[in-house]
């Protein structure tokens, strides 16, 4: 075909391209007249060269004849050397049917990234992260993702082949129940940022599932990037005793996010920026679908991985992603001093999440989790309970922690308020089970306040007494030695990097002075 010209683009969002249409014959004798093939296949192949600074999403439109039964479609593209310290080339990949690519609407079908090479899509089945689905006569849209380009710029390669014939049975889904056996209020575990081989993860949703059991946990939810094709095969792994919630890892060239306890099936759009100020139209869709948005790995130093899009329309933010490291710090510093903002000006705080963004071994699932107080094991209630607040992040099941407030004949709990006169006393208390010799450290508005470190049992109760006069918060955590055995030293400048990894950490106790 040769390269191909670009054309201005029509999509809403992001920055887009489209490419000139390709066609295919509309009947077997090579003519664009009558009636196509009855079986058989047809192959086009596409190349061209995406220069440095071209927009965020190509489109290739393809014209779709009636009666296909199949389209596969193939991709490559070239890796030249670059100097160091400038990207290389970087393209995903994902496609749209014959209703359209306008942002948000019906025609997705699916989304791989850079993760996979070729797909198939038919009415019976498709490659993971696609869905299947009728071939449907009309315009598909193959969409190039060039996240980075290099000096030379990217030329690409992509192989479209139709399959004509009878389109076979509709595929089965199989989507999971909202609702598992559960205890009633209780605190139930989970991990909310999970990955599969429907988008760049290497688990099989049942190795997933099954390592969510291993880790002790009640429920999990699946967050596949820009896709819901794992919807439709949860039902099969979830039973009793592991609630399987559907979701959706965001991931737009402005930072990831998470669309939580959304509806089966529903898909969230990732193609803008934060400029397009799309970002609020899908986080209402998300709220709508009776979901939550929560900004992942808010300092993540891959490509496009750092949030920028605030927090006004965000429910939770994730503070704790796999095993620790400074990336971690820095999240907890500033959704502590978030906390600081919406104390100062009465409005309201964003809780805090973990999760452990496991995509294959030997990242462990479960490492961290969340512990929520729900009415109940069911989606809806698990989502409640996150957005309250009422959590702590654990890193692991034997981590058990109780953190509560008390003055004046009452008590508050994580996420809670305590209301009492400004000089009454109130007492801090937490019970930490779990994690030996570790430090547990009582932070408020100004500061640490508190720290105190348990045995080798890594079991103990530490207690501190404040007033709402002189803290408007109190949170814990609960830290690991450092790598030389000692428990650590807050009370300097840089305090935060002078602490062991954490093991443990609490949303708020918020303390109110009442008027006399």
């Amino acid at each position: 075909m040769g390269r191909r010209r670009l054309l201005a683009a029509g999509v809403a969002g992001a920055a887009a391209l489209t490419l000139a249409p390709v066609s295919f014959a509309e009947a077997a004798d090579g003519t664009t007249a009558g009636a196509p093939p009855q079986t058989g296949e047809e192959t086009r192949v596409i190349t061209g060269l995406l220069p440095t600074g071209v927009a965020d999403f190509v489109y290739l439109p393809v014209e779709v004849p009636r009666g296909v039964q199949k389209i596969a479609v193939s991709y490559s593209y070239d890796k030249p050397g670059v100097p160091s310290g400038t990207p290389g080339n970087s393209c995903d990949i994902g496609v749209f049917d014959e209703r359209g690519i306008e942002l948000g609407g019906r025609g997705f079908r699916g989304w791989s990234g850079g993760f996979r090479t070729s797909f198939e899509i038919s009415n019976s089945e498709a490659t993971p992260g696609y869905l299947p689905g009728p071939v449907g006569r009309g315009t598909w849209h193959i969409v190039l993702g060039p996240y980075q380009v290099a000096p030379q710029g990217l030329n690409y390669r992509v192989q479209v082949t139709l399959t004509y014939g009878e389109p076979g049975p509709a595929a089965v889904r199989n989507f999971p129940p909202r609702r598992a056996k559960g205890r009633g209020r209780a605190w139930y575990r989970g991990d909310c940022h999970l990955h599969t081989v429907h988008s760049d993860g290497k688990r099989q949703p049942a190795e997933v599932a099954a390592g969510a059991r291993a880790a002790g946990l009640d429920f999990m939810v699946s967050t596949d990037h820009n896709t819901s094709s794992s919807h439709g095969v949860w039902g099969e792994y979830a039973d009793s005793e592991l609630l399987i919630v559907t979701g959706e890892e965001v991931t737009t060239r402005n930072g990831h996010w998470l669309a939580l306890g959304v509806e089966p099936g529903e898909w969230i759009d990732w193609r803008y920026r934060n400029r397009d100020d799309a970002f609020p139209r899908f986080a209402r869709q998300v709220r709508r679908s009776g979901g939550i948005v929560v900004p992942a790995h808010m300092y993540c130093a891959y490509v496009a991985s750092q949030w920028k899009f605030g927090f006004e329309d965000t429910d939770a933010t994730e503070v704790w992603t796999g095993p620790w490291t400074y990336d971690d710090e820095h999240a907890i510093s500033t959704w502590d001093q978030k906390i600081g903002e919406a104390v100062r000006g009465g409005g309201r705080w964003v809780p805090a999440m973990g999760n452990s963004d496991a995509h294959s071994a030997p990242q462990v699932i479960g490492m961290p989790h969340n512990v929520v107080l729900a009415d109940d094991l069911a989606t809806d209630a698990i989502m409640d309970g996150i957005r309250a607040g009422r959590s702590y992040i654990a890193e692991t099941s034997a981590v058990e922690l109780t953190f509560t407030a008390s003055g004046e004949a009452k008590q508050a709990g994580i996420g809670e308020t305590l209301k009492a006169s400004a000089d009454a006393p109130v007492d801090i208390r937490l019970d930490v089970k779990g994690v030996p010799n570790g430090t547990v450290r009582f932070i408020t508005d100004e500061g640490q306040m508190h720290q105190e470190s348990v045995g080798a049992s890594g079991e103990g109760t530490v207690t501190w007494r404040t007033t709402t006069s002189l803290a408007a918060y109190v949170r814990a955590e609960v830290r690991h030695p450092m790598a030389d055995g000692t428990p650590g030293q807050g009370n300097t400048m840089g305090a935060a990097l002078m602490f062991g990894p954490m093991a443990a950490l609490t949303n708020p106790v918020f303390l109110k002075k009442t008027g006399r």
